[in-house]
């Protein structure tokens, strides 16, 4: 029988920080900005986490960790790894998407129901042929809730991870769309499946900022829509840190 036991393992460290159980991952720097500007919980500390930094905010009685920002499924990995050692047991991802289903245009929310692994990270935490990743569906849950409670419309279903955002090529996209991937992005199969190996809960909310569905890449950055949905997903993520942290 393989031994599986890892060699390098994340470590606390002599004076790890208090995260509080719940941590919001945040993908982007401006997202981070938002969410900073948005929230009344005061901040306590900040840390750097690798090439990251996570912002811990607590009162008398919340307290939650903002971490970010990054990129890629391999890095993910790294800070929900660190985050699991210091104390974290939710993890809830924001990041941005390109749409790739018809239905599905920039400006609009996607809460995924599962994560289709296109990236190479999956497989150190699951069986190597694993080819669909799972969120948390009391989270999931939570997320939906917390939209609704701001007005915010939102698609759900499937999307797709890719370690290559540059090799999204029209194959692979009609691929996906057989299978019925709403979107495609670059670190969600890779944190659910550290999460369920690790025994945490990570759920995820996606704002579409960008479409490829016709096989022509069409960017909705600017749109006051994607603004829109930015800072309503913002208020939904900062909803469920006080809810489900302690």
């Amino acid at each position: 029988m393989p031994d599986r036991r890892a060699i390098v393992n994340p470590v606390k460290g002599k004076n790890p920080p208090e995260t509080g159980s719940f941590a919001i991952l945040a993908a982007t720097q401006s997202d981070m900005q938002l969410l900073s500007r948005l929230t009344n919980t005061p901040l306590v500390e900040q840390r750097k986490i690798y090439m990251s930094t996570a912002f811990i905010y607590a009162d008398d009685q919340h307290r939650f960790t903002l971490a970010g920002p990054l990129l890629g499924a391999p890095y993910a990995a790294m800070l929900v790894e660190a985050l699991k050692v210091w104390g974290v047991e939710t993890i809830l991802f924001l990041g941005w998407c390109g749409a790739i289903s018809h239905n599905v245009k920039a400006g609009e929310i996607i809460v995924p129901d599962s994560a289709m692994v296109d990236e190479g990270t999956s497989g150190h935490y699951c069986d190597p042929s694993c080819n669909v990743a799972l969120p948390s569906r009391s989270v999931s849950h939570q997320i939906r809730l917390a939209l609704e409670h701001f007005g915010a419309s939102f698609h759900e279903g499937s999307i797709w991870t890719t370690d290559a955002i540059f090799r999204e090529t029209v194959e692979k996209v009609k691929h996906y769309q057989t299978r019925g991937a709403l979107a495609v992005e670059m670190e969600l199969s890779a944190i659910f499946s550290v999460a369920g190996f690790r025994e945490m809960a990570a759920a995820g909310i996606l704002i579409v900022s960008d479409e490829v569905s016709d096989y022509q890449w069409r960017p909705g950055f600017s749109t006051p829509e994607f603004k829109t949905a930015r800072e309503k997903a913002c208020r939904a993520v900062l909803m469920l840190a006080r809810v489900l942290s302690s």
